[in-house]
């Protein structure tokens, strides 16, 4: 029990860190489409406990593996969608939300936009990649598994490219 704790908060720190990092990379290349060349990307300290919980998708991809990466994905992005929801009217009711999505056309509730799905199906993957590459490093037995279910092919197949 204590072992699954300190492993969800080492992910945790892991998927908020990376989100940060994702969402920053995400914004600077959105200056670059307005033509603002000083790239400037930005979050809140608000994202980081937003991202960090996409350590709940751990065992979810336990649970996932061996699975064609379409519908791991669309699980992860359904999930993320769910938790920035859920995130973004909470943060909305305290007036604390750093996000209003109200512009687009795609958005409900202004707190999630339908046309970033592209965005979180392939965060989820990262977040997914992320979180089992320790596992992977700490027991090579199920390295190769994980590694065939990430490229979707036999672990034969893996070896032999």
């Amino acid at each position: 029990m204590k072992h699954n704790i300190i492993s969800f908060v080492k992910n945790f720190f892991k998927c908020g860190l990376t989100g940060w990092c994702m969402e920053i990379i995400f914004t600077a290349i959105d200056a670059l489409r307005r033509r603002d060349m000083t790239l400037m990307g930005n979050t809140s300290l608000w994202m980081f406990p937003i991202y960090g919980l996409a350590a709940i998708l751990s065992p979810i991809g336990r649970l996932l593996q061996g699975k064609k990466a379409w519908i791991r994905g669309l699980t992860y992005m359904n999930l993320i969608f769910s938790i920035e929801y859920v995130s973004g009217r909470l943060l909305k009711k305290h007036k604390l939300c750093p996000w209003d999505y109200g512009r687009s056309p795609w958005n409900i509730d202004r707190v999630i936009r339908l046309d970033f799905a592209p965005f979180w199906f392939g965060a989820g993957l990262v977040f997914e990649h992320i979180l089992t590459a320790e596992s992977a490093v700490r027991n090579p037995v199920c390295a190769s598994s994980s590694a065939s279910s990430a490229h979707d092919k036999p672990a034969t197949e893996t070896h032999r490219q």
